[in-house]
């Protein structure tokens, strides 16, 4: 029993850190590559795809990976850029978007499609309640941007969080479902599926 546990803990950790060298790939890829898109009306705004090995990490394991995948983004646009703010708000906006899929799963467990529905909306509608509460502070004490002006901005800001929480959590989404049935030995194995703590969410 003990030499399954370990093998299951094994598997998971190695899964995260995967995903988590994932996060770091794309994130310098993108950034020296010059693919990532820019918002257009707030050009300080860029699309990027960091946050679909988050989302990789919540399906495929658990809500704690998706925890720590998004400290790996902190960490890597920190190291990357020594933007503290920047990474921070990113990283947040990642899990928030995770943390609100995650709990649209859990509404509506037994009827699928409405789970995944109610996990698109929580999953865009936590990362956009999120970082309102966050940038007005961010943008008005560290970027002393006037509060009228910052709160002018917000229903920008709001859209772009809808765009990339979609971006993020479709990516994610699409991904597992490819892996799950090319390659199901990388999403789970038997001994995982008997433990509840590892098991992915449902179609």
């Amino acid at each position: 029993m003990v030499g399954i546990e370990m093998k299951i803990r094994a598997a998971v950790v190695t899964r995260i850190a995967m995903l988590s060298a994932l996060v770091v790939v794309f994130d310098y890829s993108m950034k020296f590559s010059g693919l990532k898109i820019i918002f257009p009306w707030l050009p300080f705004l860029k699309f990027d795809f960091t946050g679909i090995p988050i989302m990789l990490s919540l399906l495929t394991t658990s809500l704690p990976a998706g925890a720590i995948t998004s400290t790996v983004t902190f960490l890597a646009i920190s190291v990357r850029s020594g933007d503290v703010v920047g990474a921070s708000m990113k990283a947040l906006a990642e899990f928030s978007t995770v943390s609100g899929f995650y709990l649209g799963n859990k509404i509506h467990r037994k009827k699928q499609k409405l789970a995944k529905a109610l996990s698109y909306i929580l999953g865009c509608g936590m990362r956009i309640l999120i970082m309102f509460v966050f940038t007005i502070p961010v943008f008005t004490m560290y970027y002393s941007i006037p509060l009228t002006v910052a709160l002018s901005m917000s229903p920008l800001v709001a859209t772009f969080n809808l765009i990339q929480g979609f971006l993020s959590i479709f990516g994610g989404t699409f991904l597992y479902e490819i892996l799950k049935r090319r390659a199901p030995s990388i999403i789970l194995n038997k001994n995982e599926t008997e433990n509840p703590q590892f098991r992915p969410l449902p179609e």
